[in-house]
């Protein structure tokens, strides 16, 4: 990419400067909408992203999803969770002089239904992308909304009408993606993505407990062996790695903010053996779980709820 960024990425990218004074993630006005700014590049963060949109618009980051696919974005990039997935997010080159500047919108999804069959969309190729999670370039139709929705928070007043319907345009915009396939399946009904977000919102219930395969399949009303290919292509991982990311990642916010010993953390999160757990974490976040004991710089949230980067 040139270093020259479009008029509407400038503005946005002004704007968030403007309406973020300090580092961190920033609730506004708008209840599904985020601002992201940070200074300083950071170390990963991990938690369960909820269906949400997100635009860098300015800085890089990488995005993990499981323990192998990397996504490396910045400026004009855009992209998209279709499912909760659990994710690590790290800032790559940020400073005081040039925040890492974004923002994260949290996607309505029932109202996908509606705009696919209002706008008469057909439906994706069998052979389209099934991933849950993809990167795109903004397109200028896109961006232009998403700029006309963080304006919104200059003008309070307008912010009941007008954003939900530049919400739903920007719905609708990203239905238009080639890479949007798991978004259209969603809504017909027994689908195999509906069938592998039945067997989701369980596991994130009751990530602490064990359960077999083909228990968690014939929830979802599948054949094991096809639950377990459509939930590695939706997730990136399989049912054990997507349970054990969910453990691992409640497992560091009680040892940062409540300050129990390893052992305890370790059973509360389901592991029957406290090496296992030990091996595993300092595997997933780089240092071992002793040394994150009283940190306290994660916010305490459990994995069924929504988690920023």
């Amino acid at each position: 990419m040139g270093t020259s960024i479009s008029p509407q990425l400038s503005e946005l990218r002004d704007l968030i400067a403007q309406l973020t004074p300090r580092d961190g993630i920033h609730q506004t006005a708008i209840p599904s909408l985020r601002l992201i700014r940070y200074s300083f590049s950071l170390t990963p963060l991990s938690g369960v992203l909820s269906p949400t949109l997100h635009i860098c618009a300015q800085g890089q980051k990488e995005l993990l999803l499981g323990n192998e696919e990397v996504y490396s974005y910045g400026p004009g990039q855009h992209f998209v969770t279709s499912f909760a997935l659990p994710l690590s997010a790290r800032v790559l080159e940020a400073t005081r002089a040039k925040p890492d500047l974004g923002l994260l919108l949290q996607l309505n999804l029932p109202s996908v239904g509606v705009l696919i069959e209002e706008a008469r969309l057909p439906i994706p190729a069998d052979g389209a992308y099934k991933r849950g999670l993809y990167l795109a370039p903004t397109p200028p139709c896109l961006l232009d909304a998403v700029l006309r929705l963080v304006r919104l928070l200059r003008s309070p007043g307008e912010i009941p009408v007008l954003s939900p319907m530049i919400e739903r345009e920007i719905l609708f915009r990203l239905l238009l993606e080639e890479s949007s396939a798991v978004l259209h399946r969603m809504t017909q009904a027994d689908s195999q993505p509906q069938r592998i977000a039945t067997a989701i919102v369980w596991l994130r219930k009751h990530f602490r407990e064990a359960f077999r395969i083909d228990d968690l399949a014939r929830r979802a009303g599948m054949s094991a062996s096809s639950f377990h290919q459509w939930f590695r292509e939706i997730t990136g991982m399989s049912p054990l790695q997507y349970q054990k990311q969910l453990r691992l990642q409640e497992a560091r916010s009680i040892l940062r903010n409540e300050r129990k010993s390893v052992g305890t953390v370790s059973r509360r999160v389901g592991y029957e053996s406290c090496s296992q757990f030990s091996r595993e974490y300092t595997r997933l976040f780089g240092n071992p779980p002793v040394s994150e004991i009283g940190k306290g710089t994660l916010p305490r949230q459990a994995p069924t709820a929504h988690f920023d980067f």
